[in-house]
């Protein structure tokens, strides 16, 4: 049976996700979200050796300690590259890889390749104090409108390894054999540095794309959407 594994942003936790994972626990399946290292409850463990690689085995772990099979995989944003690492690694494991406003990355590749110049200059007119971590921003810019949802997602985010952002993945080529993939395009905020990656991959073989009208975070402002394609992966 299908099991769940949804993988949140840069600066998040794994608590974005709570509206989406109760719709799919009370469809009946189990749904794990992680918290990557050094983020929102785990930001006492920040330190400027944590980077991708950390994350992406966190992740690999998840999938490893709890024996999952069977798993939708999804990332948000920068976990689009934190999800590709571990679907590598544990290929037979990943039925399906989901991309939810986030980087399809290739070998080779980082946050910081394959973002634009606007965010790149976001990322270091943000960085934190301790110099290796990049510091919050109201997530307004990314187009929550609620001002409940704005208030609840910028009292939760924390700083972010400055790392994660410029290190490059390592693929063996083996995420390749996974046949189901998915890309959500979120629609409703400007600048997307995602849509690219919409338009490469909407008519690839193997591949269902979605567009929903909401904010980067739709997972927040539009989880019924998001829960919705989400469960036409289940098996």
């Amino acid at each position: 049976m299908t099991t769940y594994v949804l993988v949140h942003g840069a600066r998040h936790g794994g608590w974005c996700w709570r509206r989406v994972a109760k719709r799919l626990r009370a469809a009946g399946y189990d749904v794990f979200t992680p918290t990557l290292t050094g983020l929102d409850e785990r930001s006492h463990l920040l330190t400027a050796s944590v980077n991708m690689a950390t994350h992406v085995q966190d992740i690999a772990n998840v999938l490893r300690w709890e024996d999952l099979h069977d798993v939708v995989l999804v990332g948000l944003s920068y976990a689009g590259l934190v999800v590709t690492g571990p679907a590598d690694a544990e290929a037979d494991r990943v039925a399906t890889l989901a991309y939810l406003d986030a980087f399809v990355p290739g070998d080779g590749e980082s946050n910081w390749s394959l973002v634009n110049d606007l965010f790149r200059g976001l990322f270091m007119d943000t960085s934190g104090e301790m110099g290796y971590s990049v510091a919050t921003i109201p997530f307004s810019l990314f187009g929550i409108k609620d001002a409940a949802d704005q208030a609840w997602v910028d009292a939760k985010c924390t700083p972010y390894p400055l790392a994660g952002f410029r290190q490059s993945l390592k693929l063996t080529g083996a995420v390749d054999r996974i046949r189901d993939k998915v890309f959500i395009l979120a629609d409703g905020w400007d600048h997307n540095p995602f849509v690219p990656f919409h338009d490469q991959y909407k008519s690839k073989p193997g591949w269902t794309v979605h567009r929903t009208p909401h904010s980067h975070d739709a997972m927040v402002d539009g989880a019924d959407a998001v829960a919705d394609i989400l469960l036409k992966s289940a098996r």
